[in-house]
């Protein structure tokens, strides 16, 4: 989909504030106009004698009414078109956030976590300002350009227009070369801040492992280099973007001095009054707004292609594993795999190579083998995250393919090797898949898990917040919250995946015999249990499958065949956070800030300080050349065409100054 396409659908869903919109800028359009014309007719009714004091006071008061009712309407226009142009960043995140969470491991194998929330973040922005902003100001300028030639043609003189119109062309062909440039300066500039954002999440995700590897120098250069980087592309797709004005300022001014030389002769040979003139130059200065507008359209719409083009695929990609199942309700019966394959990509051998495997309601399956050897593949085949290339898996007289997967996965509860909590309190992670548990009924599955007790030596207790992805726990304490997670779901069936290797034997033992009661409870509930620890078998099981890479331990079941690499991904997570963790809001310190914004100045200067002196001296040298541009028309007007004193050489001095 293109970037014209998508906004334009957005705007015809959200037609009734576009046009209420629209119909308040043509309003500011119209005051816009008729302003210069009042104030030129003020002019040539004084110069002529036949403006009094109470025509005067009227005419004041209405350029003032107009005035305060452009400044209305632009309040209420942006107030209604914003509030709608914001909602296309909250559906594009939301269409975003639903395609990553619908996607299997397979896919974010190749993706990074660091570009995928640039996508979310800086590429949707870029989209939002290009449906906001462009739209508005294209609008904007558009209507006032038009309303603006039109009264400059037919209102005031048509060949003062047309001389005035002569830079034009070439200033649309300064926009056309510049938009190409920023097209490509911009996707760079959003490909280096996604680079520097992958840096900062993994860093930041792995800190503990920099720290204990001594790595914090090495990292600071890569970080530092990668924000050059982004930088130095940012600081390109500015600098294209800075020749709009420049290209602005001198079809502008070269439109001045044509009018002002051309006026000059009208007036002089009375075909022009100074009032219209003086309007004129007013219109002329009204083209400011449009032609800064284009420049700037141009800019955010070149951005907000750059963005989709790099949302698009994603948003496209097909999924890893499909959802086309019908069945919305699972009736537990017979679980069965017969002769599944499963290959990852790019990988030579088989993870899975012809496995068969029967499990009874109640029965309870016990995977062991050495690292490798497709424990894990087997239990994501069931959960249906990798879908085998050969064979079928079957759930009650259905293959798994057959049911939904919000319907699959509301019957499973599955301990991942590694233990994933959220930056919540315990309680809430325990209670994620229940959020409407009792503090009993969660207190009794901590006490299954083994972790009741631990969690009481906490400060807060269940109340406890545990940071971002359980970092205040221990390995083991984590694996033993995610356990009570799994069997406060009580799901029909549990597959544990390594889920007991980072406690100790006696914890083990413990949570194995919870779990023989938990089945003596529950009797229908089927367990799956990887483990590459023989120890995991304590508990009674009817049915044993000896993954290893040389010989099966029962003949019924085939061997999984070794996989020396590519573990995939244990699945997408999502960025869930509950109302209890998010910080209270705090009244503002306006000294406080104040401060703040002192300091950043201080850090903004303390870099480079003979580039900001340089940029000032310029900026000062700029601004007296506007205010030097004005003085030199008023010479022109008030030496020569008012007191109609002919100087050829010193008017064209003083339109070359102006120039």
């Amino acid at each position: 989909m293109t970037l014209s396409r998508l906004i334009g659908s957005f705007v015809r869903r959200h037609w009734r504030s576009y046009a209420s919109s629209g119909a308040m800028l043509f309003g500011v359009a119209l005051f816009t106009v008729l302003i210069p014309r009042k104030i030129g007719s003020m002019i040539d009714g004084m110069a002529a004698h036949r403006l009094d004091g109470g025509e005067l006071l009227l005419g004041l008061a209405q350029l003032l009414g107009m005035g305060l009712a452009i400044y209305a309407l632009r309040v209420a226009w942006r107030l209604r078109l914003f509030s709608a142009a914001y909602q296309l960043g909250v559906e594009l995140r939301t269409r975003l956030y639903a395609r990553l969470t619908a996607q299997g491991p397979a896919f974010y194998q190749k993706q990074r976590t660091g570009d995928l929330m640039a996508l979310a973040t800086n590429d949707i922005d870029a989209i939002e300002m290009a449906a906001g902003e462009a739209t508005l100001a294209g609008f904007d300028g558009t209507l006032t350009l038009v309303m603006v030639l039109g009264v400059m043609t037919l209102g005031v003189d048509w060949r003062l227009a047309l001389v005035a119109l002569l830079p034009f062309p070439l200033m649309a062909l300064a926009f056309w070369r510049i938009s190409s440039h920023i097209h490509v300066a911009a996707t760079d500039s959003l490909e280096r801040f996604a680079a520097l954002n992958d840096h900062v999440q993994e860093s930041l995700s792995g800190v503990r492992t920099v720290r204990a590897l001594g790595l914090e120098q090495r990292n600071a250069k890569q970080f530092g280099e990668l924000a050059a980087r982004a930088s130095e592309a940012s600081l390109a797709a500015q600098k294209w973007e800075a020749a709009y004005e420049p290209a602005v300022g001198l079809t502008l001014a070269t439109a001045s001095a044509l009018t002002l030389g051309v006026g000059g002769y009208l007036v002089w040979h009375d075909m022009l009054t100074i009032g219209a003139l003086t309007a004129f130059t007013m219109y002329l200065g009204q083209l400011i707004w449009p032609m800064f507008a284009a420049g700037w359209v141009l800019s955010l719409i070149e951005r907000g292609r750059a963005a989709l083009a790099r949302l698009q695929p994603l948003l496209d990609a097909p999924l890893t594993v499909d959802d086309h199942g019908t069945l919305a309700k699972l009736v537990p019966g017979m679980l069965s795999l017969r002769g599944v394959s499963y290959a990852y990509d790019g990988q030579n051998g088989k993870a899975l190579s012809g496995v068969s495997v029967a499990l009874r309601p109640g029965q309870t399956l016990g995977l062991v083998g050495p690292t490798g050897s497709g424990k894990s593949t087997l239990l994501r085949v069931l959960l249906r995250q990798a879908t085998p290339q050969h064979g079928t898996a079957e759930w009650g007289g259905h293959e798994l393919s057959e049911y939904t997967l919000a319907t699959l996965r509301a019957a499973i509860s599955w301990v991942p090797q590694e233990s994933f909590l959220f930056s919540a309190t315990l309680a809430e992670n325990i209670a994620l898949a229940r959020p409407g548990a009792s503090r009993a009924e969660i207190e009794h599955a901590a006490r299954m898990a083994d972790i009741h007790d631990d969690i009481l030596r906490f400060p807060h207790g269940y109340d406890t917040p545990v940071g971002e992805r359980g970092i205040t726990l221990s390995g083991g304490q984590r694996q033993r919250v995610a356990i009570a997670r799994s069997l406060l779901a009580d799901s029909t069936l549990l597959l544990l995946d390594d889920a007991l290797s980072a406690v100790d034997t006696g914890t083990e033992t413990r949570i194995l015999e919870h779990l023989a009661e938990l089945r003596a409870e529950r009797p229908e509930r089927s367990v799956v249990i990887a483990s590459h620890r023989l120890s995991a078998w304590s508990m009674p099981t009817t049915s044993w499958c000896c993954a290893t890479a040389a010989s099966p331990r029962k003949a019924t079941t085939r061997a999984c065949s070794r996989r020396t690499a590519g573990t995939p991904a244990s699945g997408a997570t999502s960025n869930w956070k509950p109302a209890s963790m998010r910080p209270d809001p705090k009244p503002k310190d306006m000294r406080a800030e104040a401060r703040q914004a002192v300091t950043l100045l201080r850090l903004a200067a303390r870099p480079d300080r003979r580039h900001l002196g340089w940029a000032t001296f310029w900026l000062v040298i700029a601004a007296g050349l506007e205010v030097l541009g004005p003085i030199l028309g008023k010479a022109l007007i008030d030496e020569h065409l008012l007191p109609r004193e002919l100087d050829l050489p010193r008017m064209a001095l003083l339109l070359a100054g102006c120039w």
